[in-house]
């Protein structure tokens, strides 16, 4: 085999050698995961409404639930799994946080508990908080100058 000497032959040599993704199949599998992990937090609130609560309350325990079940699949190795066959249909609702938060924390734990799980929790979502946390707090401020 010769060399690759130029940009256009090594991107013709990655085009062959990388396979096509099937993007309609992971759509639609990244369409039904989320949706039933978003049908499952709506029985959920459903049924907290029926037993009393009342709509924020119950909001705040599918939140807690899903946060809980998808850090619980993370630590049994399961959500990864679920990840790789939906993709993001997975990682878009709040299981998909409560993933980036306990993969992190299981990965450094070797490094102890101080500064593996406490130092790299947040490696992945750190930044995406730091910056909901920033527009929402400029978003406040605008809003309420412009009352």
């Amino acid at each position: 085999m010769k060399p690759i000497e130029t940009k256009e032959e090594y991107s013709k040599y990655v085009d062959k050698k990388s396979p096509n993704s099937p993007i309609v199949k992971n759509c639609f599998n990244a369409f039904w995961v989320g949706g039933l992990i978003c049908t499952i937090g709506q029985l959920i609130k459903d049924f907290c409404v029926f037993k009393g609560l009342d709509d924020v309350s119950s909001s705040t325990v599918v939140s807690i639930v899903l946060i809980g079940v998808a850090a619980i699949l993370t630590g049994l190795n399961i959500f990864n799994k679920i990840g790789k066959f939906a993709g993001a249909g997975s990682l878009v609702p709040i299981t998909g946080f409560a993933n980036s938060i306990v993969s992190p924390a299981i990965e450094y734990k070797s490094e102890g508990y101080v500064m593996g799980v406490g130092g790299k929790m947040f490696t992945v979502a750190g930044p995406v908080l730091v910056f909901g946390i920033s527009t929402s707090v400029l978003i406040g401020i605008v809003a309420t100058l412009f009352k």
